[in-house]
């Protein structure tokens, strides 16, 4: 594995399949393809299910893009969200959003680690399907306005995936879900039931997660943390885990469109 400074050496190859994982991890409700990029739209409070995912551009003029999924997301009664990362395409899409008055939502941070042999890892539950006590905790840990659609997009994530629960012994305590894509593993839905906070069951579902995304031939780990989230990366860190990219959502001003 190519190192510098003793950290991995993440390429622009890798930021992108990454992305492109990411992508079909967590699929919206309502998509389209304009010039490339992938319209997505699902109502709640997702920013990556809400926005246009910008890897890929196949157009020959990005204003005429950015017009075309105005009108999608207006059709809708939403304002228009961009989500653009380092490899974003075209290259100038940013300032084109800046200059048509958008401004930047928060951010996140992509997050990378190369996957290393685990062991089993006792007390977690592993299932193809997210279970009544697995929802319970992953939906009891976002906001209310994110629970009816996020529970909707669980029943649509496709495989190869695995869900798993940390036990107390009683019940479920701690999620995650792993989602196979590009040669990546990516994580979704990392939740803590407040009561059992601090007593390693993260640590513990991201260790068999693991294990599982090693078996599936993956080589790298991903997830997207909140960049003001500085506990979460903390935690990331030092399971380690290092910065690779940074997620920008543009979100369009209200007012008349020419």
């Amino acid at each position: 594995m190519a190192r510098f400074g003793g950290l991995p050496v993440i390429s622009r190859e890798d930021r992108v399949r990454m992305e492109r994982a990411h992508v079909l991890a967590w699929p919206a409700l309502r998509s389209a393809v304009i010039d490339g990029w992938l319209w997505r739209s699902s109502g709640g409070g997702s920013q990556r299910a809400n926005s246009v995912s910008t890897i890929d551009f196949g157009g020959t003029a990005a204003k005429a893009a950015v017009l075309q999924a105005e009108a999608c997301y207006r059709a809708l009664g939403q304002p228009a969200r961009f989500h653009t990362f380092e490899e974003t395409s075209p290259a100038g899409l940013e300032n084109l959003l800046r200059h048509r008055g958008y401004w930047q939502s928060e951010s996140t941070i992509t997050m990378f680690k190369r996957i290393e042999p685990r062991d089993a890892v006792a007390g977690v539950e592993v299932r193809d399907d997210a279970w009544v006590g697995w929802r319970n905790v992953y939906l009891g840990r976002i906001s209310e306005n994110r629970r009816a659609v996020n529970s909707l997009i669980l029943d649509r994530i496709p495989g190869p995936r695995a869900f798993f629960g940390f036990h107390d012994g009683v019940e479920t305590v701690a999620t995650a879900l792993g989602v196979l894509g590009c040669g990546c593993a990516v994580i979704e839905c990392v939740a803590t039931r407040l009561d059992a906070r601090r007593r390693g069951a993260a640590r513990s579902v991201l260790g068999a997660l693991e294990r599982w995304a090693g078996q599936q031939s993956a080589d790298w780990l991903g997830l997207q943390v909140a960049a003001g989230n500085t506990a979460a990366i903390t935690l990331y860190q030092r399971l380690g885990f290092v910065a690779g990219s940074m997620n920008r959502f543009w979100v369009e001003a209200l007012r008349d469109r020419r």
